[in-house]
């Protein structure tokens, strides 16, 4: 965690496109943030400090934007790291969960062997906006009898109420909006 020390304005490296990806959304692009070396590590460096205590096992991470935070917090803490995929993307026997969006419903899937009883997991998501894809994740957990130990974002879109979902489990983001 070398750059714990040095501040960095993550809200700096996220670029607003309006209007995507239709009219009246005002999209928040994290690319630029991946993109920035200093930006990086800093938000990798504050997730992992931030499950400092928690003792992580894994942590789980959906497609695609998911996998790219969470599995460098997972290097940067010692743990495994989980993906969480849409259906029929996974080799082996999974576990599917579905979750309702604006217009209908999505699912994701884990290996069934992933998460077993008792593993510590550490839920990350790229962006936490309506809550439904992080709700379907901590079910996916508990369903195959993990331990939810924290919920963690880049961005946070205060306004869509996504924490309602979580409530009862400890949140956090490195971003607010």
């Amino acid at each position: 965690m070398a750059d714990s020390y040095q501040p960095v304005d993550l809200t700096t490296y996220v670029r607003n496109i309006p209007d995507f990806p239709k009219e009246g959304i005002l999209f928040r692009d994290i690319m630029p943030l991946l993109q920035e070396p200093l930006a990086l590590r800093a938000a990798v460096d504050r997730i992992a400090e931030w499950s400092l205590g928690r003792h992580v096992d894994v942590v789980l991470g959906a497609e695609a934007r998911g996998f790219i935070l969470g599995a460098a917090a997972a290097y940067a803490i010692g743990a495994g790291f989980v993906c969480a995929r849409k259906p029929g993307k996974l080799p082996w026997k999974t576990v599917h969960e579905e979750y309702e969006l604006e217009y209908g419903t999505d699912s994701l899937a884990v290996h069934a062997d992933a998460i077993t009883e008792g593993t510590n997991v550490l839920v990350h998501d790229d962006l936490l906006a309506t809550g439904g894809t992080a709700a379907a994740k901590v079910r996916l957990v508990e369903k195959l009898g993990g331990s939810v130990v924290g919920v963690c974002f880049l961005v946070e879109l205060s306004e869509l109420h996504g924490r309602d979902r979580l409530q009862g489990y400890d949140i956090m983001s490195l971003i607010t909006y």
